[in-house]
């Protein structure tokens, strides 16, 4: 069941925005982890060695580390002071 917003979803809510880019981080690893999956699985039935994957499988972890790092302890989620004109 997908997840519900109780009111009309906008990326100056401080709650929205704090959900969509959780979201946002599990559609990241969700893709990482099929492709990477994918390429170890043809590495493990192939005879030839993939020399490339293990640097591509650990870039890719420490891009969505970073990704982690950012959402759960850099980014401001507090609410947006109204811009002065």
């Amino acid at each position: 069941m997908p997840p519900r917003w109780p009111r009309q979803p906008d990326r100056k809510d401080p709650d929205f925005r704090k959900l969509d880019d959780r979201m946002n981080f599990a559609v990241h690893v969700a893709i990482a982890a099929t492709i990477n999956s994918g390429l170890w699985f043809f590495h493990i039935l192939k005879t030839t060695n993939w020399e490339w994957l293990l640097p591509l499988t650990g870039g890719w972890t420490v891009i969505l580390l970073v990704h982690l790092l950012y959402i759960s302890a850099i980014a401001n989620y507090s609410n947006t002071p109204p811009k002065s004109t």
